[in-house]
């Protein structure tokens, strides 16, 4: 396939609701450019975007796939993106790199949750953006009401440009509004006809609301349209495109994507109304600030790697659009940050899994590089004169973990391996693993992603495992003052061991305060480091259920020793003794984590979820309208948000999200201060 400049390419993302019938629709396209001579289905695994094991066995697109078309002049790079609302993170990636996207709609099912979060997404991003409604041969098609919904919903910009010709099996063409023909469908073929009494109204009603849009685009033709002067065909068509581009105006085409109606005109449309590569912006971060840079192909070689898969093939592929210069064969190139020099011979474009050779890459293409292990999604590929990294990728924090554990022990190796990668490819996956549990998590943005990736690290890299729930990690204080006495003495024939400490013991707001009081040497000071010591190891295992202790001061003021057997040990095992008599004493407490949470939800869930964070021991801290939703503040114990990312969306039908961060430590209640210190010490007693 050869390089395209940037004004003849065109990236498209294609996003909605799952099942709507977006790699249908981009199969559709296919067909229609000719790139294949038969439509793939989902039932039978062989569309070209759905090509992955356990996008055949789900029937749906886990993973977003590029997928180039050549129609007329111009390059087509179709994004095809999962509907699924935990793989989100593809969706965003893919936006980055889009100079425009197509929202689907299913016809027969209207605006749903997922498109409703992918609008969101493309005005967060500024995505210029068409619209196409899906399956207008289903039954029950209520057009009309279809059409004034997306409206209600989503603006008055949003302009029909087709009219249905036909209902339900009988659907078999389109009233075309841009060029005011009917196409009629017959199998693979079309035939464009002048329009019919039965569609002529709808045409010219839907024509009307095109011109007020178009007029709206510019001064000139608003002060036309106000004139009551007719559009040139011209200007109706330039006034569509700077309206699309400045996501003013939004173009809603119809057909059926199991029928190949429509593919033919989004792509035509496509054509005359979306803006190229050129008209894309970045942005290069240096020292915190960012200055905006308008691609440029005389400049030196710079690209996002957006995306990272392994194929047990061709190894590591890295995903990248060209954002200055151009990138040849065999060209020196680093990536920006890492010290890693790069080399590699082969450049690929990807049509689904197939590939195809490229001699370059232009400014906004997109391309495969293989191989390069050092290179992760977000970071910026670059030649050696560059120095400035491209803004990274949108973040998405994982917000549900498990613990993982190998079903075998000869998996224990591979595990680890198996998710670094997992975590290199997808900036949504998290993994860690607390010192006081031990535990591996594997953390996501829900319950669907953890299934997904465990069956592919099972299929992939074979790796099985049982999935556990996440240990919360506690941390013990106390509330009081105690002073107590630590002595240790051995004595067991020779030299023996003695060490004795004086100690106090209080609250502070620091995590660890060690003083010293001694006077007259009681204690020599080459054994002080030694009780510091001694406390310092107590504290990680605290004296109530095992957690570490913060919020304690200790003041050794006193002491004895022993000419011959005193010794740091001694000393050590002296001041441990102190601390697990003190602690004890000084009105020992349960501290649990607590979390900074921001929930976002339309209004209408608002007194719900309120309602569940009472219920959940969270206390709300305020509220912030933002349009028809609202962001709801507050802090909630750790322990009651280990399932609230399944929780939030049974509450709210999957519209309701949040984010959350480690805010404070606080007093656990009695009641379950007793359960966990119980199910601590039986846990113990069992290992």
């Amino acid at each position: 396939m050869k390089g395209y400049k940037p004004e003849s390419v065109k990236n498209i993302a294609v996003l909605g609701h799952q099942g709507c019938g977006k790699t249908l629709f981009v199969e559709s396209l296919l067909h229609s450019a000719k790139v294949i001579g038969v439509k793939g289905k989902l039932e039978t695994g062989n569309t070209v975007s759905d090509y992955l094991k356990e996008e055949k066995d789900h029937q749906m697109t886990i993973s977003s796939s590029i997928i180039p078309i050549e129609f007329g002049s111009y390059k087509f790079n179709f994004i095809d993106t999962p509907g699924f609302l935990d793989l989100v993170a593809e969706t965003t990636s893919a936006l980055r790199v889009s100079s425009a996207a197509i929202l689907v709609i299913d016809g027969s099912s209207g605006i749903q949750v997922g498109t409703e979060k992918a609008w969101d997404f493309l005005r967060k991003y500024s995505i210029p953006t068409l619209i196409f409604i899906n399956k207008l041969d289903k039954e029950n098609i209520e057009f009309d009401k279809v059409i004034t919904e997306i409206r209600e919903k989503f603006g008055k910009g949003c302009i029909p440009v087709g009219v249905p010709i036909g209902s339900e099996s009988d659907f078999k063409g389109i009233g075309r509004v841009f060029s005011q023909k009917e196409r009629i469908y017959d199998g693979d073929s079309f035939t464009d006809k002048d329009i019919t009494d039965a569609t002529k109204d709808t045409i010219e009603a839907y024509r009307d609301m095109m011109i007020e849009a178009v007029a709206e685009t510019s001064e000139e033709l608003m002060e036309k349209y106000f004139e009551g002067e007719e559009f040139t065909q011209a200007e109706i068509m330039s006034g569509i495109e700077a309206g699309v581009s400045n996501g003013e105006v939004i173009p809603m085409l119809i057909g059926s994507a199991e029928m190949s109606i429509g593919s033919n005109e989004m792509l035509e449309v496509l054509t005359e109304v979306s803006p190229s590569a050129e008209k894309q912006k970045t942005q290069f971060s240096d020292t915190g600030k960012e200055v905006e840079v308008i691609e440029d192909i005389n400049a030196p070689f710079s690209a996002i790697c957006f995306k990272t898969v392994v194929d047990p093939f061709l190894g590591q592929m890295s995903y990248l659009q060209v954002k200055t210069g151009q990138l040849t064969k065999s060209q020196p190139i680093h990536i920006v940050g890492k010290k890693d020099k790069i080399k590699f011979n082969s450049i690929i474009f990807m049509r689904g899994k197939e590939t195809v050779d490229a001699d370059f890459v232009g400014v906004g293409d997109i391309c495969v590089v293989t191989k390069i292990d050092p290179l992760s999604t977000g970071d910026t590929l670059a030649d050696p004169s560059v120095e400035k990294a491209l803004n990274p990728l949108p973040a998405h924090q994982p917000t549900l973990f498990k613990s993982l554990v190998p079903k075998s022990k000869n998996d224990e190796d591979k595990i680890g391996s198996a998710l670094s990668r997992i975590a290199s490819e997808d900036r949504s996956v998290g993994l860690l693993r607390p010192k006081e549990t031990g535990q591996l998590l594997f953390g996501a943005l829900g319950q669907k992603q953890i299934d997904l990736y465990l069956e592919r690290m099972k299929n992939q890299f074979g790796v099985e495992v049982e999935v556990e729930e996440m240990e919360i990690v506690y941390r013990e204080t106390i509330r009081g003052n105690s002073d107590v006495q630590g002595k240790y003495k051995k004595q067991s024939g020779g030299s023996g061991q003695y060490g004795d400490v004086k100690i106090r013991f209080a609250p502070t707001e620091e995590e660890f305060v060690f003083k010293e009081e001694i006077f007259g040497g009681s204690v020599p000071k080459n054994y002080i480091p030694a009780v510091e010591k001694g406390l310092n190891d107590a504290i990680l295992t605290g004296g109530l259920a095992g957690y570490p202790v913060i919020g304690l001061e200790a003041t050794l003021y006193d002491g004895s020793y022993h000419a011959v057997d005193s010794s740091e040990l001694a000393f050590k095992m002296a001041a441990s003794i102190a601390f697990k008599d003190g602690f004890m004493k000084a009105n020992p407490v349960l501290l649990e984590p607590i979390m900074d949470v921001s929930i976002t939800v339309p209004n209408d869930y608002t007194g719900d979820v309120m309602g569940d964070l009472s219920r959940r021991r969270g206390v709300v801290r305020g509220m912030e309208p933002l349009g028809s939703k609202q962001i709801i503040k507050a802090k909630v114990p750790q322990v009651e948000m280990l399932t609230y990312t399944i929780d939030l969306k049974s509450l709210t039908q999957a519209r309701g999200t949040f984010e959350m961060e480690f805010e404070s430590y606080q007093e656990c209640p009695h009641n379950i201060s007793e359960e966990v210190i119980a199910a601590r010490k039986a846990k113990k007693e069992n290992e």
